[in-house]
């Protein structure tokens, strides 16, 4: 009776037991990371001088996040043979390894804003290489009729962990210790990293894979560069991803130093945000009978209005709203971008342009972060997030004066 609510395109991938397990390894983990969101920021808060919160706000969301594009380019030559299980085992085992020792410093009376951020960076230094070895694991081990099944499901699973998880971490935060919810997320990890440590795949079919990838890599950007239309999406997504990388530290700052409210306040936030995604994600099959390039584009203008309220001096319940409904904007995002590369790339190019697609957005959100501690600073929170999303629906008004220019002069 159960497997009959199931739609028929999930049933053939649920049944296969090692997938089974798989993600219930991603779901635990992403649950531990949908803590971190609220928990990384506001043990930053916790620690730092008043007068310098912005700054290290931003460098431990930063540092969460940012060194995985380090070790992308520093590891690539001896990582990039090594099979996609191990990659993965890798990333979750130093996940598990430098998170755990974050509430150990500071039960310890040793945790600093400088070991802290230190200790996330070093933490998130494999973290590309487990994404990339995350998707090439399931390409190995699903043929390719299940394989859009199977993405579709690790990706439902992510945004309803990002839903459960920050309001997890916003009573933790408020009652028990923001510490103590990474500890708790170095866990998850350690969790998954047992699940994959006893899953095996085909070695040779593992090597065969990983060679696809790096060659793919190497010739993509080439070819992007040769379809003005495809580098316009690039383009496109990289500042879109890019303008959000701010919302992530100026949102806590403004929960604390604007509204004065408690972290569940965050969490409420970014609950609310997750529930947005996960509904606009699904409804993203009736967007297909849309035309794709007005509709991606859409979605960024409509994610920075989103943000506007935040600018102004408006109820908090507005600007919850508000952030409920750019989740539901921002969800089908990637779904969309992705189809719109699939519909335009030249069939025998295509895992070359998306492979180099992952490599380029790797950088945009980390370096957003990354921005968004100084601008928090100079600016305030307020103004950082009705900054970016005033500069979002600029980016979006001028990809579509683009768009229209360009229909009228193919």
């Amino acid at each position: 009776m159960f497997g009959r609510l199931i739609p028929s395109a999930y049933r053939p991938v649920l049944a296969n037991r090692v997938f089974r397990r798989l993600i219930l390894g991603f779901a635990v983990s992403y649950l531990g990371d949908g803590m971190s969101f609220v928990a990384v920021a506001w043990l930053a808060i916790e620690l730092a001088p008043q007068a310098a919160t912005g700054l290290w706000v931003g460098g431990a969301v930063a540092a969460y996040t940012l060194p995985g594009v380090v070790g992308a380019l520093a590891f690539g030559r001896r990582l990039r043979r090594v099979p996609a299980r191990r990659l993965l085992l890798a990333d979750n085992t130093v996940r598990a390894v430098f998170l755990g020792a974050v509430p150990l410093a500071w039960l310890a009376g040793l945790l600093t804003p400088p070991l802290y951020v230190v200790v996330l960076a070093v933490s998130s230094l494999l973290h590309a290489w487990g994404s990339a070895g995350k998707y090439t694991m399931l390409a190995e081990l699903l043929p390719d009729e299940q394989r859009l099944a199977a993405n579709t499901l690790v990706s439902s699973v992510n945004f309803a962990a990002t839903i459960a998880g920050p309001a997890i971490a916003g009573v933790l935060v408020t009652y028990v210790s923001s510490a103590l919810v990474l500890g708790l997320d170095a866990l998850t990890y350690l969790f998954l990293a047992v699940l994959i440590a006893r899953t095996r795949l085909p070695d040779s079919r593992e090597a065969e894979v990983s060679a696809v990838d790096q060659a793919a890599a190497r010739g993509g950007l080439a070819l992007l560069r040769s379809h003005p239309e495809l580098l316009g999406l690039l383009t496109l997504t990289w500042f879109f991803n890019l303008l959000y990388g701010p919302v992530e530290v100026a949102l806590p700052l403004h929960v604390t130093n604007d509204l004065h409210a408690p972290g569940t306040l965050l969490g409420l936030y970014w609950m609310l945000f997750g529930i947005g995604a996960l509904l606009g994600g699904l409804a993203a099959g009736a967007l297909r009978q849309l035309p794709l390039w007005p509709v991606t584009v859409g979605i960024v203008i409509g994610w920075g209005l989103s943000l506007l309220p935040f600018g102004f001096d408006v109820p908090t319940a507005v600007t919850v709203v508000c952030f409920a409904i750019g989740g539901a904007i921002y969800g089908p995002f990637v779904a969309l971008s992705v189809t719109l590369m699939q519909a335009k790339s030249p069939p025998q190019h295509l895992a070359a342009m998306l492979a180099a697609r992952s490599a380029a957005l790797l950088t945009a959100s980390p370096l957003g972060t990354a921005i968004g501690g100084p601008l928090t600073a100079a600016l305030g929170p307020r103004a950082t997030l009705g900054g970016s999303g005033l500069a979002t629906v600029a980016v979006g008004v001028v990809a579509c004066l683009l768009l229209l220019t360009r229909r009228r002069n193919p």
